[in-house]
This record gives C-alpha cells, sequence and structure tokens, in this order.
C-alpha cells in the first residue's frame, strides 16, 4: 500500500466528514488507507463516521490523550510507505496528495513534507518555521510582540521575509498536515508522547533533522485549514490564568527547551 492517512479527531465530527470526503474525492491511483483515531470518543459520532464511510480503521480512546499519543496509535496501525497525518480541519485540494508523494519519491533525502495550508478565504497561513526559543514565545504571547524586540523575533520565527509560494527547507512543519516516510518513523521513533499538545511536531521534525533527514515545505501541495488558535484568547496573564490550553502550550514549551538543552549538553 502507498498511503496511509492518519486523521487526529476531537469533538468536530462535521469537519472530519468534510476531511475524509475531500480525501476519497481528490484522491486517485493511489492505493490508501484512511485511519482516525479519536479522543474522547462518542458513540454517535463514531456511528455517523462509520455509517458514510465504512472501510475506515477508527481507533478510540475514551479520555483525552493528547496529541502525540493520538498520532502514534495511527502510526501503529498504518500499511502504507508514506503517512500522511492530518488534523480532522483539513481539507484536501485538488492533487495536494499526488504532488507530495511525486516529490517525496524524487527526493530520497527529504523525510517530512509539509503543505501550504490556506484559510476559507485562500489567504496563506503561516505553517512552517524555525525553531522556537523563549523570545519567541514571549513575542507571540504578550505585549512584547508589539515592540521592535518582539517583532524582530516573531519574523525569525516566520522565516522572516520570504515568498510563501516557493518551495523551502525549514525546521519544523506545523503538525496540522504533513507527509513522512514510514521507513524513517521506523528508525526515528514515534512523537514523544510527553507532549500532551503543541511542540511535538518541533520536536519530531528537530529529531529527523538530526537524523539527516530534511524538512520540506512544498507549496505547490496546498490544503485547506479551519486554523483555531485555542492556546491564546486575551492575553498572556489572563490565558494562563483561565486559559488551559495556554497552559499546556506553556508546560510543553518547557519540556521542549528542558529536552533539547539536555540533548545539546550531552553531545
Amino acid at each position: 500500500m502507498t498511503l496511509s492517512v492518519v486523521i487526529t479527531h476531537y469533538k468536530t465530527p462535521e469537519l472530519l466528514m468534510l476531511c475524509i470526503n475531500s480525501i476519497k474525492n481528490t484522491v486517485k491511483n493511489i492505493t490508501f488507507e484512511i485511519i482516525v483515531v479519536d479522543s474522547e470518543t462518542e458513540k454517535r459520532n463514531k456511528e455517523f463516521i462509520l455509517d458514510k464511510h465504512p472501510e475506515v480503521n477508527f481507533i478510540g480512546f475514551e479520555k483525552n490523550v493528547g496529541y502525540a499519543k493520538l498520532v502514534n496509535a495511527g502510526i501503529k496501525e498504518a500499511k502504507g510507505q508514506f503517512l500522511l497525518i492530518l488534523n480532522a480541519d483539513i481539507i484536501m485540494l485538488e492533487s495536494a496528495i499526488e504532488k507530495l508523494l511525486d516529490y517525496a519519491k524524487k527526493n530520497l533525502s527529504v523525510g517530512i513534507i509539509g503543505p501550504q495550508l490556506l484559510d476559507f478565504t485562500n489567504n496563506i497561513q503561516t505553517s512552517c518555521f524555525s525553531d522556537p526559543d523563549w523570545g519567541s514565545i514571549l513575542a507571540r504571547r504578550s505585549f512584547l510582540g508589539k515592540l521592535k524586540w518582539g517583532k524582530d523575533k516573531l519574523k525569525k520565527f516566520a522565516i522572516g521575509e520570504w515568498d510563501k509560494k516557493s518551495l523551502r527547507e525549514v525546521n519544523w512543519v506545523q503538525g496540522s498536515a504533513m507527509l513522512v516516510r514510514k521507513e524513517i518513523i521506523d528508525k526515528i521513533g514515534l512523537m514523544d508522547e510527553r507532549f500532551f499538545m503543541y511542540f511535538e511536531d518541533a520536536d519530531w521534525c528537530r529529531r529527523f533533522r538530526k537524523a539527516g533527514h530534511k524538512v520540506v515545505y512544498l507549496p505547490e501541495a496546498q490544503m485547506s485549514h479551519y486554523y483555531h488558535r485555542a492556546s491564546k484568547k486575551w492575553g498572556f496573564l489572563l490565558d494562563i490564568l483561565f486559559n488551559k490550553y495556554t497552559r499546556i502550550h506553556i508546560l510543553s514549551s518547557i519540556k521542549y527547551f528542558s529536552k533539547w538543552k539536555n540533548y545539546e549538553k550531552n553531545q
């Protein structure tokens, strides 16, 4: 089998249905399977999906186990040479998967490929980045992002001024949509489940790069993304106090920086 599509899902069955339909409507001449991995599975949602798409491999968890664990559960079931890991809020556009696979087959040094993500008014979303640091975290989450220092940090984090319509080797691509070689996962390992949510994609891409496999942004492969930034609502202090996703994000950032500081120390 050429491709396993692993879709992570959490209580948005209508978006999930659109995602699955878009895959089946656009993919041609490729052998593929669809694996849905669901957090806090509700019986009615499972039945809703399997009634329309009985061929889907549906893996459910009773609790919200976090993004990395969902992805890993899908990878363990996957039979394809390549894995396309998606959030349920991704809608496939024409030939996107074929373009990702074609590029991967022609560029064996590349381990992870991210498509161009568009919002539903066709504006390009920023979906690839430099390695995060504390400055970029503070600039994104506080008033410091409005100062010159913060603007410079954010510019560097988003890889500065460049044409997002051009192919580029990057440090990491957003986990919302990424194509990965299964054989490399077998060598590098699964996503780090110590990250409940956030930074698991940055960590995984960094591990791929350390092992000599490039991470690439491929803009000719386009997908629509219903992006909702749950970890930022009001501002830094209020979000820390009242937004659980902000606290999860900060905890994950601490784990990420600690992990890689220890790694560099031991090299």
